[in-house]
């Protein structure tokens, strides 16, 4: 467990580091084009050879075709070409990029930069998000192919310039240098279950932020392995109101890939949860409303359940829901989730033990998931087409979770209006939204309906290949609790072993 969730392949170091050095190389070029000329800019960014010969490299042939500028020599650029090329004129206002670290700090959310003596007059505001969150992580999740992931990092917009043009990786020269830091990141790391079977692990998109699934590439690889009578079980992130959603309409878009079918988990204690249980809190001991029967409530709370049904059944597959069994969990309890998604329309509940007995636990599920793939009648349905607008995507999601409408601010509002002006607004959405309820609110269990989904702020991903809209109080760099869970873990210096992850 150590070994998996610490380091294991190396991807969100790679990432931190490819991340961050994009900021600085933000930073940097709006602190140098301050104090230089443009013919000085051009001088530095093209410095002579030993032969006095000044030359583009080729990274700033990408600017200059983006510029519709065919010469190829420095010299032979006019003023204006220059002044163009030279300078990109980043306004420091409409900076979208942060800077991302592995560690949830909640006091980095807002920071101030350039306060050192020598970058006098570029202080500004700005902030971390955590690393997962970083578009590069997406990028990794998204891409098909190394020259593919090349492609998207130089894509990525970190903001715009002040006439308004989308300022990208490959215009500031660093999208080659990104893909250096990347290139072992793109390979999954093979491993193996306590049983024996072959687990391909890569890439974790940020499931609130970015769309929560792994790697197009390591689905592929296992597709291929496995052949063409295997089966592939792959993640979706956070239930069908964020995993699954945006592993269709954005995962599947890209990839060209089509489940067969898919496995929605379910417990007792959360669907009492949402039937009206009391919160649980970490740190406490679980109330008895968890530890003793209560059909009532598992029935009420079923409602949830369906929605999630629905809306995955929507897209044309087949729906196995497994009931993760607990010691406390009675056969009426159990009985009560089962036939309340047979009613919704789920093509088999299973009552799973794999977490006591391993795969013998399990081997009703993988019958039924066989079967569920085997008598698909249906070609798979997005939720919405792209040449639709921004604003009728995010409608379409918010619909799904059971909204009545959708809540602009006033910067929402100004950044879809900017998104679509600058001809970003094909891209499928991918909604920022808790994950403990269909609304944005995480305390509003259950399936709720008729509300208003507030939208704080519309953010572009376009190196992966998304808009995100920041649902009400989504943040980026979640915060620590009062008692984190590095209280418990440790290492035994005699023996080397890291102790409290389990």
């Amino acid at each position: 467990m150590d070994e998996f969730n610490l380091h294991l392949t190396g991807d969100i170091h790679a990432i931190t580091a490819a991340n961050n050095l994009l900021a600085a190389a933000i930073d940097t070029r709006i602190f140098h084009e301050s104090t230089q000329s443009d013919k000085t800019l051009l001088n530095r960014l093209c410095p002579p050879n030993k032969e006095g010969k000044r030359s583009f490299s080729d990274i700033m042939f990408r600017r200059l075709n983006k510029l519709g500028i065919s010469k190829t020599r420095p010299e032979d650029l006019t003023p204006q070409e220059v002044k163009k090329f030279a300078r990109l004129d980043i306004d420091p206002s409409s900076i979208t990029w942060r800077r991302v670290m592995d560690v949830n700090d909640r006091f980095l959310r807002k920071i101030s930069i350039g306060q050192g003596p020598e970058e006098k007059g570029t202080v500004r505001e700005t902030g971390f998000d955590i690393s997962v969150a970083s578009e590069i992580m997406a990028v990794l999740a998204l891409t098909t192919s190394l020259a593919d992931m090349r492609e998207r990092l130089g894509k990525m917009v970190i903001g715009n310039s002040k006439a308004g043009d989308p300022i990208t990786a490959d215009d500031l020269g660093v999208g080659g240098a990104l893909t250096v830091l990347m290139k072992d990141a793109i390979n999954p790391t093979l491993m193996q279950t306590l049983e024996g079977t072959p687990v391909l692990v890569h890439a974790g998109p940020f499931a609130n932020i970015a769309h929560g699934n792994s790697s197009i590439v390591a689905d592929k690889i296992a597709l291929k392995l496995v052949g063409p009578g295997g089966f592939v079980v792959t993640e979706a992130g956070f239930g069908a109101d964020i995993g699954t959603e945006k592993f269709m309409n954005i995962k599947c878009r890209y990839s060209g890939l089509t489940p067969q079918c898919a496995v929605i988990v379910a417990t007792i204690r959360a669907l009492k949860m949402h039937g009206g249980g009391p919160e649980v809190v970490a740190g406490k001991p679980l109330d008895r409303a968890y530890l003793t029967e209560n059909v009532a409530l598992v029935e009420a709370g079923c409602v949830n359940l369906a929605r999630h049904i629905a809306n995955t059944k929507a897209y044309g597959v087949n729906v196995v829901v497994a009931v993760n069994k607990f010691s406390t969990d009675t056969e009426a309890e159990l009985n009560a989730v089962r036939n309340a998604a047979l009613a919704a329309g789920a093509y088999d509940a299973v009552i799973c033990t794999h977490h006591a007995y391993g795969g013998r636990g399990a081997v009703d599920l993988g019958v039924a998931v066989q079967k569920g793939c085997e008598d698909v009648a249906q070609p798979l349905k997005f939720l919405y087409p792209l040449d639709i607008s921004i604003k009728e995507k995010i409608e379409a999601i918010a619909r799904s979770y059971g909204a009545s409408g959708v809540e602009y601010s006033e910067q929402a509002e100004k950044q879809i209006e900017m998104y679509s002006r600058q001809g970003f607004s094909g891209l499928p959405i991918c909604m920022a939204k808790t994950q403990y309820s269909f609304s944005h609110n995480a305390g509003e269990k259950g399936a709720p309906s008729g509300f208003a989904l507030p939208i704080r702020d519309v953010r572009a991903s376009i190196g992966a290949g998304f808009i995100y809209p920041l649902v009400g109080s989504m943040s980026t760099m979640p915060g620590l609790p009062t008692r984190p869970c590095f209280y418990d873990i440790d290492l035994d210096t005699t023996t080397g072993k890291v102790i409290g992850l389990s």
